[in-house]
């Protein structure tokens, strides 16, 4: 049975909020990982990693502000600082000292990881018969599905 969000069970929303939260401080994370590589990669391949790691930190940004309006739509606050994020994000910080082929594969695994969270938080939703939010974990697990396809093709050949 589908729930409308402010009709959820106390414990349903708990989780969801929970898994939203997850899905923000990852894709928080990832968004300023991203933006420093897009500041400090070099080499043969600058031009099109200048812009797709800009692509994806742009669109990492919109998604955060996506997850946690839903948040408030379930009548509940989101966190809001960065540094609550870092510390329960599975993504970790990186400073862009590496060279491009190591940022692309940091940046690969961490859309693996968040289309996992994503994944998770999708299954906990529809548990909770939270049908939108189940709806919102999808459509944003395929697009960090299709990030990693994106920057795994740069790794191959």
């Amino acid at each position: 049975m589908s729930s409308v969000a402010t009709k959820l069970e106390p414990e349903a929303l708990k989780a969801v909020v929970a898994g939203l939260t997850q899905a923000i401080a990852e894709t928080s994370v990832t968004t300023m990982k991203a933006q420093n590589y897009h500041w400090n990669v070099k080499g043969m391949g600058f031009g099109p990693l200048h812009e797709m790691f800009q692509t994806i930190y742009e669109d990492h940004f919109v998604a955060q502000d996506d997850l946690a309006e839903r948040i408030r739509a379930l009548g509940a606050h989101a966190i809001g600082r960065y540094d609550a994020y870092l510390a329960m994000s599975k993504v970790t910080e990186c400073d862009g000292h590496i060279d491009a082929k190591a940022m692309i594969a940091n940046l690969r695994d961490d859309q693996r990881t968040i289309a996992g969270t994503l994944q998770a938080l999708a299954s906990v939703a529809e548990e909770a018969g939270d049908m939108l939010t189940q709806d919102q974990a999808i459509e944003r697990g395929h697009i960090h599905e299709k990030f990693a396809w994106l920057l795994d093709a740069h790794l191959q050949g």
